[in-house]
């Protein structure tokens, strides 16, 4: 291989400190923004981000409700980034997020007999399992007829939350229930708090787990160098002997599988069941998390508490004070606009070789 192709696959740590520099930089202009839109209205923007971060940050119990937040959003940004790190760009994972958190909520409610660490491997697994197939037909259809995966996961992330949809009103509708739920999972598939009686559980540690483990995976094992070269350069790649297609199905296997371990995770963690409306856009706030963080583990992980401290702070906050709930919304969408154009430009580039 020659020198400025591992030069691109190995990177230096002042190259990652310039990738982390990048990262920040659009929360920076976020907080730009919506400073001008609260001064408009006639609020005091360091006032407002003061309470903010006081609701987010300060204090052990309002930094577990940040980093229950954040947990569903690092594990679909994990899930992103494992495809999007090959030049793979699949949009899916908020589908395989609903799907993993409908299989693992009905693990936990039918297999009720089960001791309690068995039974939530077993969920978990079932969302993993669920994840990784449903991803591996567009996977299929990308690496053989080359069918575009933005188009097929974006389709398949609609079919995905009306099948579960029609399962939770239907054969799934918990008996006698007012809402559109499945019966409660018992409480021995529940995954545990790591910190009562806030609601952070071991699904945030295996989160971190994960994160770790993807670091390890991007740096150091075969696939994750290969897949890093392929989405340098596919045409390189492909010279020197990588599997392109084989390669295409591993990587978004195993994003489906994180994704849908995402979802079972949040099911075992915060719902205990499954529920309409499971997913306010987890799979999408990943998506942009991951597009800002670079795909770097780091990244991801400042990302993702950033978004956790928003959503956090953003449903207290107005118990004390008159500041709009749509000034979250503004922040995030400043980001994922950022997150938009680098996606733009990510596709470019692979239209371009």
């Amino acid at each position: 291989m020659s020198a400025a192709a591992t030069a691109g696959v190995v990177r230096s740590p002042r190259r990652d400190w310039t990738a982390l520099v990048d990262a920040l930089a659009p929360f920076a202009v976020a907080l730009i923004v919506g400073a001008i839109l609260l001064a408009a209205t006639g609020r005091n923007p360091f006032d407002v981000y003061g309470l903010m971060a006081r609701e987010g940050f300060g204090g052990a119990g309002r930094l577990e409700a940040t980093l229950t937040a954040a947990t569903p959003i690092l594990f679909t940004a994990i899930a992103t980034a494992v495809s999007f790190r090959a030049g793979i760009f699949n949009v899916g994972v908020e589908g395989v997020f609903y799907l993993g958190g409908m299989a693992g909520a009905v693990v936990g409610f039918t297999l009720t007999s089960f001791p309690s660490p068995l039974l939530i491997v077993v969920e978990l697994a079932a969302g993993a399992l669920i994840g990784g197939l449903w991803l591996a037909a567009p996977a299929l259809l990308r690496a053989r007829l080359q069918v575009d995966e933005v188009v097929s996961t974006l389709m398949l992330n609609f079919i995905a939350a009306n099948l579960t949809l029609y399962l939770v009103n239907g054969p799934f509708l918990a008996p006698g229930s007012a809402n559109s739920a499945t019966p409660m999972i018992v409480e021995a598939g529940w995954l545990p708090r790591i910190a009562p009686p806030s609601t952070l559980t071991l699904g945030f540690v295996i989160a971190l787990i994960l994160l770790a483990l993807y670091a390890l995976w991007d740096r150091l094992t075969p696939l994750g160098f290969e897949a890093r070269l392929n989405g340098l350069n596919p045409r390189f790649s492909r010279a020197i002997g990588i599997d392109a297609p084989r390669l295409i199905l591993k990587v978004m296997i195993l994003s489906g599988a994180i994704g849908g371990l995402a979802g079972s995770a949040h099911a075992l963690g915060v719902t205990h069941r499954f529920v309409v409306g499971f997913s306010p856009g987890y799979g999408w706030t990943g998506l942009a998390v991951a597009l800002m963080g670079r795909n770097s583990a780091v990244g991801m992980l400042i990302g993702a508490i950033v978004f956790g401290a928003l959503d956090s702070a953003g449903t207290t906050v107005q118990l004390f004070s008159d500041i709009p709930l749509e000034i979250v919304d503004v922040l995030q969408g400043v980001v994922t606009i950022f997150a938009v154009v680098r996606f733009g430009r990510l596709r470019g580039r692979r239209s371009a070789r």
